[in-house]
């Protein structure tokens, strides 16, 4: 089951990056960011109340340690988004970002460390496979011209999201609930408070933005619709399986990604793509097969 629900989640965020490339054209990063939460709590809470429709549902018992979880993870989203955002000022763009994509490798040395994950040689193998994939299809060429700034932002911010996935897990596993239940709790909760969040500093500093966003309904809907499921897949996955082998096999997002920017943006890809994506899916059979 995890891996069906990565996969959807890969899907659903290749096509979530889509719609914020045509939004982004028009609103600024905030706006944007916050398309991603807008309609998405209102989702969350119906997928929650479908869920709880069977009489045989169990009860949450929300907990200290659920709350901690749940606010950390969101605020640490939150700041991982941020350090993107400033990896498009710094130089070697491309290099920085693929760092912040490599946050299966970060996610599978904490989870070992710090929160009771285990990994085999091959799911170790998976990771490594995964993460030169990332670099490749990131563009890397050379390391002469890289810049530590941007080696200190891309790891920070690939740093932050594994930390917001490791924790999104402790928080689904905090209430002890079957599948899908606890996933669904961790969904609406972490949405709705990011969504607070953004909403509340755009109201008191940048009202524009908001407006801009009700001017373009349509992409704001198709990003909010397309980024609930694919944190639901997230969510659920991560309550199923360990964060490291999660974040491996969802890295056939760059696989989905390049193939709508071939068919729906028109874009060409080049050799280095090809070989970037053969290692991704040598990277998804080993995490599969671990």
């Amino acid at each position: 089951m995890w891996i069906l629900f990565t996969l959807l989640a890969a899907f659903m965020q290749a096509w979530r990056n889509a719609f914020q490339k045509q939004l982004s054209a028009e609103v600024n990063v905030l706006g944007v960011t916050l398309a991603r939460f807008l309609y998405a709590s209102p989702l969350a809470a119906c997928y929650l109340w479908l869920l709880y429709r069977d009489p045989l549902a169990p009860s949450a018992q929300l907990n200290g340690h659920f709350a901690f979880y749940v606010v950390a993870a969101a605020l640490m989203q939150i700041v991982a988004t941020a350090l993107m955002v400033v990896l498009f000022k710094q130089r070697n763009y491309a290099i920085g970002v693929g760092l912040a994509k490599s946050e299966a490798i970060f996610a599978a040395v904490l989870g070992v460390l710090f929160f009771a994950s285990s990994l085999t040689p091959l799911g170790w193998l998976g990771v490594l496979v995964g993460s030169v994939a990332v670099f490749l299809l990131s563009g890397l060429s050379s390391f002469k011209a890289i810049s530590w700034p941007t080696v200190l932002v891309g790891s920070a911010s690939g740093l932050a999201f594994a930390l917001t996935s490791l924790w999104v897990r402790e928080a689904s596993l905090a209430l002890g609930l079957p599948f899908p239940y606890g996933a669904a709790w961790v969904l609406l909760f972490v949405i709705s408070l990011q969504t607070l969040i953004l909403l509340g500093y755009l109201l008191l500093r940048d009202s524009t933005t908001l407006i801009a966003l009700w001017q373009r309904p349509r992409l704001t809907l198709l990003t909010s619709v397309t980024s609930c499921i694919g944190s639901l897949g997230w969510f659920t996955a991560m309550s199923l399986e360990i964060v490291p082998l999660v974040k491996t096999l969802g890295q056939v997002e760059v696989l989905f990604t390049l193939l709508i920017s071939v068919f729906f943006f028109k874009e060409k890809l080049k050799k280095q793509d090809y070989l970037g994506l053969g290692l991704i899916v040598l990277a998804a059979i080993l995490v599969m097969w671990a």
